[in-house]
This record gives structure tokens, sequence and C-alpha cells, in this order.
């Protein structure tokens, strides 16, 4: 079949393919853009790894990641500033080399408790203030910074930012163009808030990137690898994606799927597999158009 011209899929779905190989199994399964991960761009080079990206006709839904600032200052929180300068970098550069329509997000994980600390409250300011202080580069470089909450059950160690209210606070003192939000439905299904919120996303102009896959239950023993082909658990795909769509999203939507028997899983067959329960569980709620603006 021929994948969806919204769908995108995030490498983070086919992890141990290498970055040529990513590219090869999505331009192969006839998918029109890609979510790439710094770490396999780094194996390459970023030149080397923008001139293989150009040269594969795909274009960029997001890099992830970084974020990860939610220590004092000192020593330690002014390197994770400074990489998060190097992802702006590299986003930049991707979405340049990429295909028409692609765009330079970043993707943000704020970052867990820090060591000792109880205080939610505290953590969440300090991403507040790495905010303030990335984005006058971010907006030199025309990169969106894309906040994503991610679930409760993440909090203590890997999100303090939990729902899709709490980053669209974080992004509110900013241009929309320079921080917005990802909406992942793994991560904000269960709130009640949720919709509401997106309307809210789609009125300030904030919704940086569509994430799909879905939740079922019983979660795996490391809850970070729980996540499901779209239509393989819980989650009402067609609430949501109306939603964004009624927002004013017209982006790509990408598929992010961390799960080791998914990862064990041929890649050619993954990227089969992701095509067709998109197109079963997501496409039928979506206007068949594709991104033609970059964002930033």
């Amino acid at each position: 079949m021929t994948a969806h011209p919204r769908l995108s899929m995030n490498v983070g779905t086919i992890k141990y393919a290498s970055f040529d190989e990513s590219l090869r199994v999505l331009v192969d399964a006839g998918y029109e853009s890609v979510g790439l991960w710094r770490e396999p761009v780094a194996e390459v080079g970023l030149a080397e790894a923008a001139k293989r990206f150009g040269d594969s006709g795909l274009r960029l839904s997001t890099l992830c990641r970084q974020g990860f600032f939610t220590m004092a200052e000192g020593a330690e929180r002014r390197a994770s500033i400074d990489e998060n300068r190097r992802a702006i970098e590299e986003t930049a550069t991707l979405a340049a080399a990429g295909a028409e329509g692609s765009r330079a997000v970043l993707v943000l994980v704020a970052g867990g408790l820090p060591e000792g600390s109880r205080d939610l409250v505290g953590a969440r300011d300090l991403v507040a203030d790495a905010l303030e202080e990335l984005a006058p580069e971010a907006s030199a470089a025309g990169v969106t910074l894309a906040v994503e909450p991610l679930h409760p059950m993440y909090a203590s160690d890997r999100a303090v930012v939990s729902t899709l209210k709490q980053a669209l606070d974080l992004a509110s003192p900013f241009d929309p163009a320079v921080v917005g939000a990802a909406v992942d439905t793994f991560h904000i299904w269960w709130d009640p808030e949720a919709l509401a919120q997106i309307e809210r996303a789609g009125r300030e102009g904030r919704i940086a990137t569509y994430q799909v896959c879905d939740w079922a239950t019983p979660l795996p023993a490391d809850v970070l690898l729980g996540r499901h082909y779209p239509g393989d658990g819980v989650i009402d795909f067609e609430r949501f994606t109306r939603a964004v769509e009624a927002s004013g999203y017209d982006g790509d939507v990408e598929v992010e799927l961390f799960n080791a028997d998914i990862w064990a899983t041929p890649h050619d067959e993954v990227a089969r597999r992701t095509a067709e329960a998109f197109a079963d569980a997501v496409a039928p709620h979506l206007a068949v158009r594709t991104a033609t603006a970059a964002v930033g």
C-alpha cells in the first residue's frame, strides 16, 4: 500500500536502523516524511546527514529530542543549555535540507525532578527559565521549540511537564512560531482537559507536531516501551484527530512507537504495518493534504 501523504514515521519506531537504512525503509514504503533522532544524525555527522537526507527526497516533521534542563544553575545546566543550542542548529540544518514542507521543529522533553527534590513547581520554573534563554536563538534559526508533555508516570524521572495545559502555559510568553507544544496521544489521552487544550493550542497557533500511538495495558516493566500501533489499544483517535484538524494544524502526523517487540521486527515490516494501522485508525479523520509551509 502507499503511505498516507501526511504520515510521518519517527525513526524511534525502528530504533536499531542506521541513519541510511531508516531513510531507505521509508522511501521504499512510500512515506513522504520522517521524524529524525539526533543520535543517528551524530553518527553520520551533521553535514553528511543533511546531504543524505536531502538526497532522500523526504521532508522533516520533527527532530527528536532535547530539553532535559531541570537542574540547578551550574556546570551541568550550562552543558544542557549548550546541547540544546546544538540541537537548534541541527534542526535548522536538516529542515533546510529536507523536501518542501519540512518543518523546523525541535521536540523538547523537560526532564524529571532534580535529584533529591520533591518540588515539581520549582522544576517547571527551571524549564521556563531555559525556554527564555533559548527562545531568541531558536527564533534567529527559524526553529520552533515543541514542549512535549509526557504522561504523569514519567514526571519524576523524565518530564515534569505532564499536561498539554502546562506545556501551553510554558509556551505562552513566546511567539508561537518560536515555542509551541507537541500533541502526543499516548501522553494526553487520559486528560479530561485535553480536547479543550487542543482547541486552545489551535487558537494560539501552538501545535508544533501531532504524534500518534496507542495505549494498552498491562504496561511492560519498562513503561517507556508501552506504545502500540494506532488501533491496537484504547485511544479514541477519531476524537483526537478531529480536534487537531479543527485546530487548523495541517502538518504531518508522526507515528512514534517505543516497543521492544516492534523494535525486534524487520524494519520493512514495521513500516508497512505502521502505514496500515495509520490508514485504519487515523487517516479517515484527516484531510488529504500535505504541509507546504515550514514552521519557524
